[in-house]
């Protein structure tokens, strides 16, 4: 299984927290609206089949369901699906919530779904190569898939690393792995091997003194890129 059992249990220790906007996934939170409103300026989500792999407690997943997409989350992390599961009682929303990997969704379902999420997952998995070819699998011809990770180099380590983890304490020490980042050119590459086509790459900065997130062209930290499948 392309998992790292210290990743699941690390996630799965804070899945009580997930919906706490004060917690430790305050930067989940704060970054949302950035990616979701621009996931659905690009595929329109309303009555989109769409399918987000790595849901965690479920955050992106609930409010693509909330623009109207008909949402399926996926994660192995049981503790964090039962969180996600619950929220939906309090907002109202329908998610089909499933504890499987994204190779054996991809198995099962290929072609399935019009817009394939995958977004702060890639740097916590083994073998990202493996879920990106499991994302192109899922996806439907002519549909999209959005990737969201860390670029590796030094500004990335000491922003996403030492600056957010140890400096600001916007993140729990030890939630990323420096080695694990992947360079946009590395992503292209596991993504064009895989069948997709790279269409628009953007950058997500934060202002320290703002404490403001906000997307634009610096890709050095995070980044996002939305790909797409032949038709």
């Amino acid at each position: 299984m392309n998992a790292d059992p210290a990743e699941l249990q690390k996630f799965s220790d804070l899945a009580h927290r997930w919906w706490d906007p004060e917690s430790e996934f305050k930067p989940l939170h704060q970054i949302n609206p950035l990616r979701l409103d621009w996931i659905d300026k690009t595929v329109s989500l309303s009555g989109k089949k769409v399918v987000d792999i790595g849901c965690g407690g479920g955050i992106l997943a609930e409010s693509m369901a909330g623009r109207g997409a008909e949402v399926t989350g996926v994660d192995l992390s049981e503790k964090a699906l039962g969180v996600a599961r619950l929220h939906l009682y309090e907002s109202g929303e329908t998610v089909n919530y499933r504890h499987i990997s994204a190779e054996d969704i991809a198995r099962e379902s290929p072609a399935s779904f019009d817009v394939v999420t995958c977004m702060e997952m890639l740097e916590h998995v083994p073998d990202p190569a493996s879920t990106i070819r499991a994302c192109a699998t899922l996806v439907k011809p002519g549909g999209k898939v959005f990737f969201s990770t860390l670029n590796r180099n030094l500004k990335a380590y000491l922003l996403a690393v030492v600056g957010a983890e140890y400096v600001l304490n916007l993140l729990p020490k030890g939630t990323h792995e420096y080695a694990k980042f992947i360079k946009p050119s590395e992503l292209s590459r596991y993504v064009r091997e895989a069948g997709l086509n790279v269409e628009e790459l953007r950058g997500m900065s934060y202002n320290p003194l703002t404490k403001i997130y906000a997307l634009g062209q610096d890709t050095d930290v995070n980044y996002l890129m939305c790909t797409s499948r032949n038709a």
